[in-house]
């Protein structure tokens, strides 16, 4: 489903970029999947700039917290899990093997949120809405369509999501025979809402991995670097389709899918 007006509880539901240039951000990913924006304002000094595709809410572009900055931590895409008690999910993180860094608190009328982290160290939020769902298109070129935990394998990762979201985490067979690790509503493969996977290089920290979608994973890959990002992983197939691996000028990884129309 493209245009989405709500989210069962455990389905990641929103992403934003916290960056150290917002007006270029703003600039590379508006040129990139045709985002305009809306922006809102945070405070005295600052926005949050809420993207949109086809007026619809898909992403959002926010200053980077001063502190992050300091402590050396890059532009970075984050990621928010929607769950129907937030506060009561926020209250079982630490017990679970996780640590909840920032309490349960309102974004003004937008909805309430937490931040934590999972057993391996990889940060998301929990989020409850209110006035906004998050994403409101999903699954086409130009929008949030899949995130995917790259972690170590952690015995405590699958009895963390499934006590803390409710997710289920199973292994599942792909076209071509091998196993994906997947997160799910009911813990079957046709409700699969993310994935998780091994570092591929060593030194990666965990974290969630971000995709947008694309129409052609080749040739919005080569307008990354005309635009003055990064390709790091040229395209390539994949059981379900085809991807690459980018950075925006800033340095903030994210991914391209070429999604099968199926998926649309």
């Amino acid at each position: 489903m493209a245009v989405r007006d709500s989210y069962a509880s455990g389905t990641p539901s929103f992403v934003d970029l916290a960056t150290s240039d917002q007006d270029a951000a703003k600039g590379f990913y508006g040129q990139l999947f045709g985002w305009s924006y809306d922006d809102m304002p945070m405070d005295e000094s600052s926005v949050y700039s809420m993207a949109k595709l086809g007026g619809h809410v898909t992403a959002a572009i926010a200053p980077q917290q001063p502190e992050q900055a300091a402590a050396g931590v890059p532009p970075h895409w984050q990621m928010y899990i929607t769950v129907d008690d937030l506060d009561g999910a926020a209250g079982k993180v630490n017990e679970a093997g996780g640590n909840l860094h920032v309490p349960p608190f309102d974004v003004f009328d937008a909805g309430r949120m937490a931040v934590l982290t999972d057993p391996s160290g990889a940060f998301f939020m929990l989020w409850s809405p209110k006035g906004s769902i998050g994403s409101e298109l999903v699954n086409v070129p130009g929008a949030f369509c899949w995130s995917e935990l790259v972690a170590p394998p952690n015995d405590k990762t699958a009895s963390f999501y499934e006590t803390v979201t409710g997710l289920k985490f199973i292994s599942t067979p792909m076209p071509d025979g091998t196993a994906y690790e997947a997160f799910t509503l009911d813990g079957t493969a046709d409700s699969m809402v993310a994935g998780s996977t091994p570092p591929q290089m060593p030194g990666i920290p965990p974290h969630w991995d971000i995709y947008f979608g694309a129409a052609s994973v080749d040739a919005t890959a080569a307008k990354v670097k005309d635009l003055g990002g990064s390709v790091f992983v040229e395209p390539f197939d994949i059981p379900v389709g085809r991807m690459a691996v980018c950075a925006d000028p800033q340095g903030a990884m994210f991914n391209l899918f070429e999604m099968p129309e199926s998926n649309d």
